[in-house]
């Protein structure tokens, strides 16, 4: 398999996708000149300008233009730049695509991609740097993807671009460049599958997006130890896949929920209240503090989820001690 980064691995897969349906287009801001972060570079020269489409700097009215020709039955795949600024268009996406199917008793859908890079980078800020995927998986209606890897990021997208549903793509900009194999030819990520990424006995740790290898990187310092991390990538929030999790925790008996989000009312909540209600294991979440991400690299990395903390909080639950 050809090795490519997580950026040019959602490139390839849309260029195909495209190529694949003449139904398929994208918009946003200065997607001509290749996008903010280039995940566009190339694609009008191959395209033209009526499938990779310029838009004003307006949220709503890129959403709101996109809610419309999806229900008239293109596929349009919407750049919002960062997940920050999709907060503009919410309306037009919570209260408009996410509606439309069960307000028109199903006579319609709403076959919309909606890409937004979220995460910390780079000291980018208060406002260029939330992970909110949780309000997404809030909202019926929606499908919220979160890839972790390159060839989830392409595979999932084109996954994506074939649902008939509205899907938030949260793709975390800190990973533009990783690298990783990624299968060629017509390969898709189903939605509600997880990933293990290691096998253990000891204790389930449950991740997704960037936050997932900063666990595989503890789990590693853990298994030095003898402690044994079941780790697994969630890949999509909604649906989620609470069979491969609750038959991990089944046999670790423990679970561990990390994420780069707020820890209050993060989606991790959702998966300790899931496995809570059902087993009798020990459940617990590590995000990050209700605080707001700080320019300055040190108050930055005050907000971060470490893998020193993950190794002290799975070290914890098993007995080993902090």
């Amino acid at each position: 398999m050809p090795v490519m980064t997580y950026l040019d691995a959602a490139r390839t897969g849309l260029a195909e996708e495209m190529r694949r349906d003449r139904l398929v287009w994208a918009v946003g801001e200065d997607l001509g000149r290749g996008g903010v972060f280039g995940q566009y570079r190339g694609l009008q020269e191959e395209f033209g300008p009526d499938r990779i489409s310029d838009a004003p700097i307006s949220e709503a009215a890129i959403m709101g233009a996109c809610v419309g020709a999806a229900m008239m039955g293109t596929r349009p795949v919407v750049e919002m730049r960062f997940s920050d600024f999709a907060l503009c268009a919410v309306d037009e996406l919570v209260n408009q695509a996410a509606k439309a199917r069960f307000m028109f008793g199903g006579q319609t859908r709403v076959p919309l991609v909606v890409r937004e890079p979220m995460g910390m980078w780079r000291s980018s800020a208060a406002q260029h740097s939330q992970s909110l995927e949780a309000w997404y998986a809030h909202i019926p209606g929606l499908v919220v993807a979160c890839p972790a890897t390159p060839a989830d990021n392409k595979g999932l997208l084109k996954s994506a671009i074939r649902c008939d549903d509205p899907v938030v793509f949260l793709e975390h900009k800190n990973l533009w460049p990783l690298e990783g194999e990624v299968p060629e030819g017509d390969a898709t990520v189903p939605f509600g599958v997880a990933r293990t990424v290691r096998a253990g006995d000891d204790i389930t740790v449950v991740s997704w997006s960037a936050q997932l290898h900063v666990c595989d990187r503890a789990a590693a310092t853990l298994a030095a130890s003898g402690i044994g991390v079941d780790l697994i990538d969630l890949r999509t929030l909604w649906p989620w896949d609470k069979a491969a999790v609750l038959a991990s925790v089944g046999r670790t008996g423990r679970l561990l929920v990390v994420h780069e989000a707020v820890t209050v009312a993060g989606f991790g909540a959702e998966i300790a209240a899931t496995v809570a209600e059902r087993t009798g294991a020990r459940v617990r979440r590590l995000g990050a503090p209700r605080a707001p991400i700080g320019y300055a690299p040190p108050v930055e990395d005050a907000v971060r989820v470490t893998e020193e903390a993950i190794v002290a909080a799975c070290r914890d639950m098993v007995g080993a001690g902090a």
